[in-house]
């Protein structure tokens, strides 16, 4: 039966990505996958004012059937 790996294995993972916004690496737990408060605040900022959208099919007649 294989060994467990250990559970440092884990955070040196998430450790490694860089942080979308600035890529810096995003070792901040609390923060993930940002490296700190700002840079997620800087990507919520980005959602919230309509700079990121996800793509999909406009409906001109939503209400007719």
């Amino acid at each position: 039966m294989p060994a467990d790996p250990p559970k440092d294995a884990d955070k040196a993972l998430k450790a490694s990505k860089p942080c979308p916004e600035c890529g810096k690496p995003a070792e901040n737990p609390k923060t993930l996958p940002f490296c700190s408060p700002r840079c997620r605040d800087v990507d919520l900022n980005r959602w919230l004012s309509g700079r990121y959208v996800i793509p999909g099919q406009e409906n001109a007649g939503e209400d007719e059937e």
